[in-house]
Order: structure tokens, then C-alpha cells, then sequence
């Protein structure tokens, strides 16, 4: 798990959007905003979006529980873009690893722990898991991540 490609981009905006645009491998100056993110989105990430996330999770935590196999393979195949539906996922996750990094400083060993330990306030689910099912799991482990760093979650 690589963080620090992203987390210490040396004078590019720093924001949640920005962070999370260069965590999918987005590059583009223009993508650094909460409104060009969604547009994005909108329209379809680039596959690259899952190979930037690869490099940050690992194949096996994003081929197959984020996006199919043989969805990715169509796409590069045919020089498409993602669906808005597995962009979205893709967000989702990248919105969980940025607040991840955020509370734990970086640290690669927390994040991978908080990120596959059952945890109590998830119905000992991992907070991977809960995050990667919806939308709304993605803001459980959000609001679980706020709690944690206002030191009133375990």
C-alpha cells in the first residue's frame, strides 16, 4: 500500500477532491475541485483509475470486489471509459483511503490494519468491506474514521 505518491504532492492543491483525483490516477490540473470531480465521475472514469488504485490496494482488493475482471478487460479492449456506476465505486473507495491516510498519518501498517480488521462499530465487519458494499457503507466507515479522530471510537 503506497499513500505517499498522492498524500505529499509538492505545491499541487491539497484538498479532499484533489487528493482523492490524484489517488484515481486523475492528473489533469483542471479535475482539483469538488464540481470538475464530478463531472468526472459523471461521465466515466479512464481504466487507469484501477490501475492507480491497484498501486495504492493491490490487485486482489480492487480485480473482483470493486470492479469485475472482464468489465476492466472490455473497457481497455475497446478504449472506453468506466461506468458511472464502478467510477463511483472507485470514488467511494478513494474517499476511504484519503480519510484513512488523513487519520493515521500516512501510516502504511495503520491504514492496512484499520483497513482489514473487523471492527465492532461495523457489526465486526472490516471497514473495507462495509466500504466497497454502497454508498452509504462508505459513510459508515467515514463517520467511524470522524469518531476515531475525534478520539471517541475504539
Amino acid at each position: 500500500m503506497n499513500l505517499q505518491a498522492y498524500a505529499d504532492p509538492r505545491g499541487l492543491p491539497s484538498g479532499q477532491s484533489a487528493r482523492v483525483a490524484r489517488l484515481l490516477g486523475i492528473r489533469e490540473p483542471d479535475v482539483v475541485g469538488d464540481l470538475q470531480l464530478a463531472r468526472r465521475l459523471a461521465d466515466g472514469l479512464h481504466p487507469a483509475a484501477v490501475s492507480a488504485l491497484e498501486d495504492v490496494l493491490g490487485r486482489k482488493l480492487v480485480i473482483g470486489p470493486i470492479i469485475p475482471e472482464a468489465t476492466l478487460r472490455r473497457a481497455r479492449k475497446a478504449g472506453k471509459l468506466l461506468s458511472r456506476t464502478h467510477s463511483e465505486r472507485l470514488y467511494d473507495i478513494g474517499r476511504v483511503l484519503d480519510a484513512i491516510s488523513l487519520v493515521y498519518h500516512g501510516d502504511r501498517q495503520g491504514i492496512e490494519t484499520f483497513l482489514n480488521r473487523p471492527h465492532p462499530l461495523l457489526d465486526d465487519e472490516t471497514p473495507f468491506d462495509v466500504a466497497r458494499s454502497s454508498s452509504a457503507g462508505t459513510e459508515a466507515v467515514l463517520n467511524l474514521l470522524r469518531r476515531l479522530e475525534a478520539s471517541v471510537a475504539v
